[in-house]
């Protein structure tokens, strides 16, 4: 015999088992009602109900007895007899789909792509894949969890529910948290195929979601930017400019805490490119437009008709620095987001190393010759983990993300090949800003120089060249990062001084090549300058240019590389083929002894 009873205060609703009948383990007994919501109250063996005490109706106190059960007995065998085998278990039978689950399933099944056949159809003849299809490209499989997909336009005044359920699915905008190389990354994708990929007021609410869910965590954010400004459609909502949105401030304060990824492919204006522009890195096809107006904004300023396509074209905008990365299709573009990503994940334990003796053969002999600074800079990085920015914009100085050892870090380069390696306004701003990046994220910076110094001559100051190039020392100062700096061949005044944070002694090293020759200005001019009375006391001929090759080959005796380290104005000379291993050395205690002052801070990136 076994007393039921009753877990807390309650009212007796129901009876489903009458006095004497035979229940199971786990069969409701009776039904209690509490505030408002329902109790069951089961057997917890089987048996045969006795004696009930309280009905229908009645009021019961936590404990009391509500009714008897009685035990059922098992029948035991007779001595010698033959055991019954005992069946096993019967499979469990899948529950009959609840009418609640089957709602759900039919209303999320508007949200994907396989319901809007015309939509993807129309997308796909333009080459161009859909928002879904880039964030299933983007995140590693079944691992993006999906955040307001229920949501519609806010047009419930002016269209039905069924339309906005079927022609505007998630708001036009698909936003949640998914992994990309296995660590948790914020993804929101602009949908064009919903009213042109313009900002609803809902999905500016999902924006603001996420936005603040990746400011709480720290979560990298990706942000595909394709599709216009703010609709003026949405009529639900009572508003009359929507400039109180905290969206755009929202998206900008992520700035310098975590990396901010843009990918653009088609059309991106006006609130969507404000979006882009305060991304840390613009990722970009060929086929894109990039615009602070579209046509229809461009036309109603009084400034003339033109075709989207007119607007802000690729080729434009990554020569003007807008573009960080140009690639052939959306299927590059999210792999390079994919790559980069990766750069701010920490250390990869497997790495290939190319071949160290290259190094040697990357400088020629002839002192005078041009050469790719590009071929050091991957001649010291993994194999295979070169990302080079802004390769169209500045191009006076290279700059790329890559791996020594397996170790993210930061390397840019004078570039020979554009006016000699001297740093003009556009080089040095395309510096400095890369040095913010890496500062802010905590990569360290290999600088590798080749430099006359800085440009100089009417034309060239008339660039602002003075503010300009002065920006590389003001963000060199600001370096909480490790600055390794090789000297390849030239390092001449201010502008190598520029390239090493400020002076060869601000690094943590600063090392030369064999090749190495350094002066407080080019060699020529030096000797010009400071020798003019010697060589003009000559007469112009073979006797003159005799003195200036003496002089010069003085000078560059005194300014080699050996002759530098001899006076300890940089740390040592090295063979090329070991410069990953003094690199290597250097992060190392670089990374042990880093300057941690401020590093709750955020280090705010320039969006230019």
């Amino acid at each position: 015999m076994q007393n039921i009873h009753s877990p807390l205060q309650a009212q007796v609703v129901q009876w489903l088992v009458q006095t004497g009948e035979a229940v199971a383990a786990g069969d409701v007994l009776v039904v209690l009602e509490a505030m408002k919501m329902e109790h069951e109250i089961r057997a917890d063996q089987a048996g045969q109900l006795g004696e009930v005490f309280f009905q229908a109706g009645e009021a019961v106190g936590e404990g009391d007895v509500l009714a008897l059960l009685v035990a059922a007995v098992a029948a035991v065998p007779a001595r010698g007899a033959a055991q019954a085998t005992v069946p096993p278990p019967a499979a469990a039978l899948p529950s009959p789909e609840r009418a609640d689950l089957h709602k759900l399933q039919a209303r999320l099944a508007f949200t994907h792509d396989a319901q809007r056949p015309d939509a993807v159809a129309k997308r796909h003849a333009l080459g161009l894949r859909t928002a879904r299809e880039n964030i299933a490209d983007l995140c590693d499989e079944g691992s993006f969890i999906e955040y307001g997909a229920l949501a519609v336009a806010a047009q419930s005044r002016r269209r039905s529910a069924d339309d906005l359920m079927r022609n505007t699915p998630a708001d036009g905008m698909v936003t949640g948290i998914g992994c990309v190389n296995g660590q948790r990354v914020v993804v929101m994708a602009y949908d064009f195929t919903v009213l042109a990929g313009t900002q609803g007021m809902r999905n500016h609410q999902k924006t603001d979601r996420m936005l603040g869910i990746a400011l709480q965590h720290k979560l990298p954010v990706v942000l595909f930017a394709e599709g216009g400004g703010g609709r003026p459609g949405d009529v639900d909502v009572a508003i009359v400019a929507g400039l109180n949105l905290a969206t755009f401030a929202s998206f900008a304060r992520l700035n310098g805490r975590v990396p901010v990824v843009g990918v653009v492919a088609g059309r991106c204006f006006a609130g969507n490119a404000a979006l882009l522009g305060c991304s840390d890195v613009i990722i970009a096809t060929r086929d894109s437009n990039i615009g602070m107006g579209g046509p229809a904004m461009v036309e109603g300023g009084g400034l003339g008709v033109f075709k989207p396509e007119q607007i802000g074209p690729s080729a434009v905008q990554h020569c003007n620095g807008v573009i960080d990365v140009l690639v052939d299709d959306e299927g590059q573009a999210v792999a390079a987001a994919r790559q980069y990503l990766s750069f701010f994940q920490g250390q990869q334990p497997h790495w290939q190393a190319p071949a160290a003796h290259a190094l040697r053969d990357v400088v020629p002999e002839n002192r005078l010759r041009v050469y790719d600074t590009r071929a050091a800079m991957q001649g010291l990085a993994d194999e295979g983990s070169w990302l080079q920015l802004r390769t169209g914009f500045g191009v006076g100085i290279h700059t790329a993300l890559a791996r020594i050892a397996g170790r993210p870090v930061g390397i840019m380069a004078n570039n020979p090949q554009h006016l000699g390696g001297a740093i003009d306004a556009d080089a040095a701003d395309k510096a400095a800003r890369f040095m913010q990046l890496c500062n802010a994220h905590g990569l360290p910076i290999v600088s590798l120089v080749d430099t006359p110094g800085f440009m100089v001559g009417p034309d060239t100051e008339a660039t602002a060249q003075v503010r300009h190039v002065s920006r590389m020392f003001v963000a060199a100062a600001h370096l909480r990062v490790p600055l390794l700096s090789v000297v390849l061949r030239k390092g001449y005044g201010l502008g190598a001084m520029a390239m090493t944070g400020g002076g060869f002694h601000e690094t943590l090293a600063t090392v030369a090549w064999p090749t190495g020759e350094f002066g407080g200005m080019g060699l020529e001019g030096a000797v010009r300058l400071g020798y003019r009375k010697e060589l003009e006391a000559l007469p112009e001929g073979p006797e003159r240019e005799a003195l200036f090759d003496q002089l010069l080959a003085q000078q560059y005796d005194n300014g080699s590389a050996i002759n530098m380290a001899a006076t300890l104005e940089i740390d040592a000379v090295i063979d090329p083929a070991d410069t990953r291993e003094w690199l290597l050395a250097g992060l190392e205690a670089g990374l042990q002894s880093a300057r941690l002052e401020g590093v709750d801070r955020p280090l705010a990136i320039d969006t230019w």
